[in-house]
Order: structure tokens, then C-alpha cells, then sequence
């Protein structure tokens, strides 16, 4: 697959990933945008709020300014710049926020189908908060946020569902590639230790912690690895993105125990 195709792929998926955002939020009566979610000091609003910003700043290139204090729930600079946009738009109505998540989205999508994208490793010219993102990293990660977002708002109104589209699928598969450095870095395994991860929906992925401690993926899937993870991908997708605890039979784990509790307490790796 050459770059463009790779590039082309994630902003298919990105822009479905939009599509169901909105139209999720077009369901919801006023009165739940208040509804929190599992991101703290962010409802609803908020949550739309911050990916109209992002949308916005990648449409137009023009960053925002805010002040927003020192929340506390706020940790890093990171996590500042991301409460610019519910701070800009406390007053903004529901249909307001939808207006602009779907107008800056197409205007971005529009200049992405006229000019696309040839060169993963090369910079694009717009990139929020000055992230020192490559075209590979802003595209792949553009569906994972937005679709991460429509299930905290999905879990908040209680209106399950969008488990089996696109960007769940790569949301998921992309996240399942953290797993090897967790496993290496967060946990401290030793070399040799071999952990296999098998997510509904998705291929089993298995990775290694080699001598240079790191987290190398298999090609292929050990019969008795060290540990192995079994859970359904919404299970997985809280536990990776840092959402929720899930209940104790979530997951299955077989060979070491102690080892995958290890591993699934650090596995968070998205905000």
C-alpha cells in the first residue's frame, strides 16, 4: 500500500467517524448535554465542544485563545490546551456545535480530496496546539479521538451502540499496538515475557518483550504465551482509553494472573 493509499484510508474513516458523531448528537434532547461523561469536568457540551475546536483549527489553521484557569482535573499542557474549546463555547447551543463540527469537517475534507496527502512522514502545514505530528499520526489519530468521543457521549445518554463501524474497528486495532509497550515499559516485564491480546472484533495480537526491553509484536500468536487477554471491544476501549473500570469478568486472562492485572492497570494510553 503506497502512503497516499494509507493517508486516503484514514480520512474515509475519519469522515464516517464524523458523520456518526454528529448524527448521534442530533438525537440527544437539550436538556442531557449537561449529562456528564466519564472524561472529568466534561459533559456533553463539552465534549462536542472540544471536537468542534480541533475540527475548527484543522479547517482554517487559526488557533483559539481562552483562558481557562487551572481546572483541576487538568493535568499537563496538553490538557490545558484541549479545555479551549468547551471554555470558547459555554454558550453555544446544540445545534450550533453540530453546525461547526459539520462545516469545519467538510471544508477539511473537501481540501484533503483536492489536495491529498502523498507523504506520511512529511509535515502538514496545520496541526493544533503545535503537536510535532507527522501526516501518518494526525490522520490515524483524527478517527480514534472522534469516535472515542462519540462513545463517551454514547455511555453519558445511555444510547449504546457503534461498536461495529469503521473507526471502531481502527480505533481498536490501533490501540491494540500500545499493548507491546505497555506490557515492556508501563509494567516492567522481563525479556522473554510474551503476552497475547484477543479483542472481538479484531485479529489476536502478541508481542514479546525483547532484550533491548522493548515491546516487539509477533508475527505470529504463541500457543502458551506468558499471558493472555480476552475481552469484548468495548471492554478494551474503556480500559485502554482511560474511561472506566470494568466489571471482574470483563476480561479473561490465562497463564500468569498477577502479571494481566499488571497489564490492564496500566493500560491506559489515551486521554
Amino acid at each position: 500500500m503506497t502512503d497516499a493509499e494509507l493517508l486516503a484510508g484514514y480520512v474515509e474513516v475519519w469522515w464516517e467517524a464524523i458523520d456518526d458523531f454528529t448524527t448521534l448528537l442530533e438525537q440527544i434532547p437539550e436538556e442531557q448535554w449537561d449529562a456528564p461523561t466519564d472524561l472529568p469536568g466534561w459533559d456533553v457540551r463539552a465534549v462536542a465542544a472540544h471536537v468542534a475546536h480541533l475540527e475548527k483549527v484543522l479547517a482554517t489553521g487559526v488557533e483559539e485563545q481562552a483562558e481557562v484557569g487551572e481546572p483541576a482535573h487538568v493535568t499537563g499542557a496538553m490538557g490545558l490546551y484541549t479545555e479551549i474549546g468547551p471554555v470558547n463555547r459555554r454558550t453555544a447551543t446544540p445545534d450550533e456545535l453540530i453546525r461547526e463540527i459539520r462545516e469545519s469537517a467538510t471544508a477539511r475534507h473537501t481540501a484533503l480530496l483536492a489536495d491529498p496527502p502523498t507523504d506520511a512522514s512529511a509535515r502538514p502545514e496545520r496541526v493544533f496546539g503545535g503537536v510535532p505530528w507527522d501526516w501518518r499520526t494526525l490522520l490515524r489519530n483524527r478517527p480514534l479521538d472522534v469516535w472515542m468521543h462519540e462513545q463517551d457521549v454514547r455511555r453519558a445518554v445511555q444510547i449504546p451502540g457503534g461498536l461495529d463501524s469503521r473507526a471502531a474497528r481502527h480505533s481498536t486495532d490501533y490501540l491494540l499496538e500500545s499493548i507491546g509497550f505497555v506490557l515492556a515499559k508501563r509494567v516492567g516485564a522481563p525479556a522473554g515475557t510474551t503476552l497475547v491480546a484477543e479483542v472481538e472484533g479484531s485479529e489476536p495480537v502478541a508481542f514479546v518483550v525483547n532484550d533491548a526491553r522493548r515491546g516487539e509484536r509477533l508475527p505470529e500468536i504463541p500457543a502458551e504465551p506468558t499471558v493472555r487477554l480476552r475481552t469484548g471491544r468495548e471492554s478494551f476501549l474503556l480500559l485502554a482509553g482511560g474511561r472506566r473500570a470494568v466489571g471482574p469478568d470483563a476480561v479473561h486472562l490465562e497463564g500468569d494472573p498477577a502479571l494481566g492485572q499488571r497489564v490492564l492497570e496500566a493500560m491506559a494510553t489515551t486521554p
